[in-house]
């Protein structure tokens, strides 16, 4: 039976013993009086009560205790003493165990309710797909449902329509809204050859899309799975609550049976005042708020983040997030747009230009691509090279048109003899943030071509906002130190690690550890190793899949405006479940003794019908306050607008 259920059953069963206990004072008395209260608490005792119970004697058959376990005891204490009373002639107190059933149901029904809405960010992900796609099929298009497109289909969608799954377009251009999914508020202008986002939604024009992820693979399910994963994880500050329930649940059961005996046997009360008070401490320090102080709030933390486009994996990389001091960056196409484009060729154009694409035309290296682009554009053939050798850290060298051919980047030029107005352009080409490559061709170096990737329009802005929080900023690359150090200088960057070679990358985040827990954020392949050794690792969305999965939080839109953000929703969550734990633990500390009748005298005291709605509202104070992440306002200014 369901908590729903459970609580209306229990309710509707109750509602008699509350009409008698408010209209008592009028001389109302339920007919049958002690017997009907029986009937009707035990019927709460057995269908409302029963799972709690169930638990608690699990626990207990393995040596342990859990919150089920107060509840459980309280309300059995009562009802079996209520029991015995009947039979004696005593007063009874049956509606106690069956009010506080209701109650502690009324709080799990509404922490059930929030947590659905906590959770919401998945299904609505899950809504997001769309039902069906028009497919080319023997020449003709035809609309089939979204689980028999596969991959390599050709799919046409018009304006207005949702793009089924992922892919690149063929055919056409068009405006597309991939708020849904990236978080991204404007509209991005696509043509053939870019890639589209399966559930976004197409605005203007039609276009014709080869498929390239389906079903499980897309994007979107992919977030869907991320989101699920981060949301049913734990924080590690969650084993610590563990461990201090196991010791708190049993250190309430030896406090409730001091309270009975020092009520009882030092200050003479009757048994069933002494009971009431033990009971009312059972129910009290239930630890129900404490259990979801966590929980709770990671799962609205990450399920908010995700509608922004930023993919936070688990608890443990949240929490980790919370304690950063130093970011790490990638250079290409992390700071910088990862699109270089060819700028400066010196020497003779055409041989300088053949040579390189020769060598580079199986690369696919950003910089090879760069030079295969420029070769294109000026109409120059790729000649076949032969014999290719890769230069370690240093380039390529092949063979071309039967002679010796080289290219690559400066350490490369160090081991070969440069002309003294081949050095001085170089050096004149790096200052200006260039990265240069030498070509050489029969045992010389031919020319030099300048290759210029520019920073992000959003990389200046997201790195002084790091800085404003305290954070020291890092540039970790294997171009050369003159060129780093000016898109460093550029973008604000604090100090820059340069010529380091792809493997050597984690051993930098190793180094920069010791001065306290590293974030690194990058976006290829040889990025995957200093990933994984990060405390933290930031994967760029546009970058590989092994970058991707190698990163503990994953930056859908590509923009580094989303490290600030996603920063500061991590420190924020992780606010949010310190202080849900700290009211957690004051609501207990504070109820406890007031439970126990410490303030009898006062004339302050709770029942145990008072116990149980109070421990109802504690729950759904928690749920509430974990909800309350969804308004918190960032710091972190938007990104700008994708053209």
């Amino acid at each position: 039976m369901s908590i729903k259920n459970r609580f209306v059953f229990s309710l509707i069963v109750s509602f008699p013993m509350l009409v008698e206990m408010l209209a008592k004072p009028f001389g109302f008395m339920l007919p049958g009086g002690a017997w009907t209260m029986f009937f009707l608490t035990t019927a709460v005792m057995s269908v409302s009560a029963r799972p709690f119970i169930q638990s608690a004697w699990a626990a207990f058959r393995h040596h342990h205790a859990n919150m089920d376990t107060l509840v459980a005891i309280g309300t059995a204490t009562a009802y079996l003493y209520s029991f015995y009373a009947m039979l004696t002639g005593k007063a009874v107190f049956y509606e106690s165990a069956a009010f506080v059933v209701t109650f502690i149901l009324l709080g799990q029904y509404f922490e059930e309710k929030m947590k659905h809405s906590a959770s919401g960010a998945v299904s609505k992900l899950v809504d997001l797909q769309a039902k069906d796609a028009e497919v080319m099929r023997a020449g003709q298009l035809v609309k089939v449902p979204l689980a028999e497109v596969v991959v390599g289909d050709i799919v046409r969608v018009k304006p207005g329509q949702k793009v089924a799954v992922d892919g690149v377009i063929t055919e056409g251009t068009s405006t597309i809204d991939e708020s849904m999914v990236t978080g991204e508020s404007m509209p991005v202008t696509k043509k053939a050859g870019d890639h589209v986002i399966g559930a976004t939604m197409n605005n203007t024009g039609t276009f014709m899309f080869r498929a390239s992820k389906v079903g499980s693979d897309t994007l979107l399910s992919q977030i869907v799975e991320m989101v699920k994963k981060a949301q049913t994880s734990h924080a590690p500050i969650q084993k610590t609550v563990d461990k201090v329930a196991d010791i708190f649940v049993p250190a309430v059961l030896i406090i409730a049976i001091l309270t009975f005996t020092v009520w009882y046997v030092f200050l003479g009360a009757s048994v069933v005042n002494a009971m009431l008070f033990a009971v009312s401490v059972v129910i009290i320090a239930c630890p129900c708020a404490l259990g979801i102080a966590t929980p709770t709030a990671l799962m609205v933390g990450t399920g908010r983040s995700a509608k922004m486009g930023i993919l936070i994996k688990n608890g443990e990389v949240l929490e980790a997030a919370n304690r950063i001091k130093t970011v790490v960056f990638d250079k290409t196409g992390t700071i910088t747009a990862g699109h270089p484009q060819v700028t400066d060729i010196v020497g003779d154009t055409e041989t300088v230009l053949d040579v390189a694409a020769s060598l580079e035309a199986s690369s696919e290296h950003p910089l090879a691509a760069a030079i295969l682009d420029k070769a294109k554009t000026a109409g120059r053939p790729v000649i076949a090279a032969t014999d290719f050798k890769a230069i370690e850290g240093k380039g390529v060298q092949a063979t071309v048109n039967g002679q010796a051919a080289l290219i690559g980047n400066d350490k490369l030029a160090a081991d070969n003899t440069l002309t003294p107005e081949l050095s001085t352009q170089m050096a004149q080409l790096q200052s200006e943030a260039k990265t240069v490559v030498v070509v050489g061709l029969a045992g010389k170096i031919i020319g030099l071509i300048a290759i210029q990737d520019a920073p992000k329009a959003s990389s200046a802005s997201a790195i002084a906002a790091l800085k404003k929080r305290g954070l020291r900023t890092v540039m970790l690359t294997g171009d050369n130190q003159r060129v780093a150090q000016a898109i460093a200088t550029e973008v604000g960057i604090d100090d820059v690690i340069a010529d380091v070679l792809p493997g050597d990358k984690a051993d930098n985040v190793k180094r920069l550890q010791a001065d306290g827990p590293v974030a690194f954020v990058g976006d290829g392949i040889n990025d995957a190793p200093a990933l994984t050794t990060a405390d933290v690792g930031i994967a760029m969305g546009s970058g590989t899949d092994i970058a991707i999965e190698s990163g503990g939080i994953v930056l859908v839109k590509n923009d580094l405006q989303d490290v600030v953000r996603a920063l500061e929703l991590s420190k924020k969550t992780f606010s949010r479940i310190k202080l849900n734990l700290f009211w957690a633990f004051i609501y207990n500390t504070l109820g406890i003794p007031v439970a126990a009748g410490v303030f009898f005298a006062l004339g302050l005291s709770l029942s145990p019908e008072l116990a149980g709605l109070g421990m109802a509202f504690s729950s759904f104070s928690v749920v509430a306050s974990s909800l309350l992440l969804n308004t918190s306002k960032l710091t972190s200014t938007p990104a700008p607008a994708a053209a």
